[in-house]
Order: C-alpha cells, then sequence, then structure tokens
C-alpha cells in the first residue's frame, strides 16, 4: 500500500474521514482496485459538515465493467445506504451518488480505469494507491477543468431570452423562472467565477468570493408575476451585458441583431 504525504495531512471532518477510511480498508483487500483518490473540495481543503464526499476510485481495466455491475453492492458494504443512483443525468454513468446514515452523509463514488485518469477535470489527492500506475497516469497528463466559452454562451443567450419572454406571455411563470435560473447556473455563475480566478461550478459557493454580486444575482431571481418575471429578465439581460464585456476582450463575435429583437420582444410583451 502507497500513502501519499499530502494525504496524510488531509482534514476532513469526522464523519466523511470515517467513510473515507473505511472506503480504502475496502478497496486494498480486493485485487481488482488499483487506488482511491479524494476529489472536490476535501482535496482542496474547503470540506466543511455540510459538503459531499467525493471519490475516485481506480479499477483494473479488465474488472470495470464487473465494478461498475457491482457498484450498489460495493456501497453497501461501506455503511448504511439510504439511496444510491448513477448520475446519467449529470453525464457521468461512472458515477453511483449515494446517501448513507444517519447520521446522513452524501458520498460519491466515481468508478474510473487507470486510462480514464488521462481525462480527468482535476487532480484530486492520491489517499491509496496499489504500486505506482496511478501516479505515473497522473504525472504524464493534465487536467483540464470544464470552462466556459464566451462565444457558446452568446450564440445562445438571445435565443434563451426569447424563451423566457415567450413563457411570460404565455402565463407559463414557473418555466420562465427555470429559465432564469439556467441562465445563473450556465452563464452568470462560469462567467463570474472566470472573472474572479475561481472554479466555474454554476453558482456554488458565489456567495463567499462574489459577495458584491449578489444583490445583481438576486434580481435575476423573479416571482411568480408577470412584472416579477419581467424585472427579472430585464435585470438578466444588464447583469449579461458587462460580464460579456468584462469578459470577452474583442474575441467574441456577436450578435446585436438577435439581442436587439429579443430586447424590443421582451418590452413588447411586457407592454401587452
Amino acid at each position: 500500500m502507497v500513502v501519499t504525504e499530502k494525504a496524510a495531512t488531509l482534514e476532513l471532518p469526522e464523519l466523511a474521514g470515517d467513510y473515507l477510511n473505511r472506503l480504502v480498508e475496502t478497496v486494498r483487500g480486493d485485487d481488482r482496485f488499483t487506488g482511491v483518490l479524494l476529489a472536490g473540495s476535501g482535496a482542496t481543503g474547503t470540506m466543511d459538515r455540510f459538503s459531499d464526499l467525493d471519490t475516485v476510485i481506480v479499477c483494473e481495466d479488465d474488472h470495470h465493467r464487473e465494478v461498475l455491475g457491482k457498484a450498489v453492492e460495493f456501497a453497501r458494504s461501506l455503511g448504511p445506504l439510504l439511496a444510491a443512483f448513477t448520475g446519467e443525468h449529470v453525464g457521468e454513468p461512472r458515477l453511483l451518488i449515494c446517501l448513507f446514515g444517519p447520521p446522513l452523509l452524501h458520498v460519491d463514488l466515481k468508478f474510473v480505469t487507470v486510462a480514464d485518469l488521462a481525462h480527468r477535470a482535476e487532480d484530486g489527492v492520491t489517499v491509496w494507491q496499489r504500486g505506482t500506475a496511478v501516479a505515473d497516469a497522473l504525472e504524464s497528463s493534465t487536467a483540464t477543468w470544464p470552462t466556459p466559452d464566451p462565444q457558446w454562451i452568446e450564440d445562445r443567450f438571445w435565443a434563451w431570452i426569447h424563451y423566457a419572454t415567450t413563457k411570460i406571455g404565455r402565463g407559463e411563470l414557473f418555466e420562465c423562472l427555470d429559465t432564469l435560473s439556467a441562465l445563473r447556473g450556465m452563464v452568470f455563475g462560469p462567467l463570474l467565477a472566470v472573472r474572479r480566478g475561481q472554479r466555474p461550478q454554476g453558482m456554488r459557493r458565489i456567495e463567499s468570493w462574489a459577495p458584491d454580486e449578489v444583490s445583481p444575482l438576486v434580481a435575476t431571481l423573479g416571482d411568480h408575476t408577470v412584472p416579477g418575471c419581467v424585472a427579472a429578465v430585464r435585470a438578466s439581460i444588464d447583469l449579461y451585458r458587462r460580464l460579456r464585456a468584462d469578459n470577452t476582450a474583442g474575441q467574441v463575435c456577436l450578435h446585436p441583431e438577435a439581442e436587439a429583437a429579443a430586447v424590443a420582444y421582451l418590452e413588447e410583451v411586457a407592454e401587452a
């Protein structure tokens, strides 16, 4: 067994630490497994009692399919499992999302092969490995965290504004509010993160690292009234224009005709 020096200095909440220890003890006695990495807030030293325990479990290539097929059984071996489901809804079928307890703890178990480590979003912390295959794979490749593409956003933003406006006009106000929520997660949070030198993760922890942006973001929430939705769409437009100016640096092809038409349509619906 190899435990890295960095792993030895991890400071985790007691409950999360207990589950991580159980996980390591389980895999170290099973030749199908090659390593365990700690990801997310645990790896960055920002974990608290409300955090998930994010883990990456490295399997031998020949056993990966078998391990995935018995992932729930594996999870049950770690403690009292209340719920478990795979992560297709976030585009990650290799992920098993678990709720253990009581006391309650959310644990993510992501099962990968050594080869999969070459295509990773973050390095994490190697808590345990058998031999040096995991370390070798990490050293021979670079983690790439997904970052927002300002052109991708600009190409879509005004169509999204039009969509939200049509829902106001039809009276589907919950759908409008859902669209505004999506804009915060896909547009405003990531653009603000880039601006502040933070990792883009939707709206995660934005209150702590961008407290001055709370008021502009609150203005995009809206409420279940036509005036409330109209005001929130207007606020979303204002916020996007500001963030676009801060982030594009002249490198994005703007769509002024779509922008003008979407804004005019919003005012038309608002006045109806």
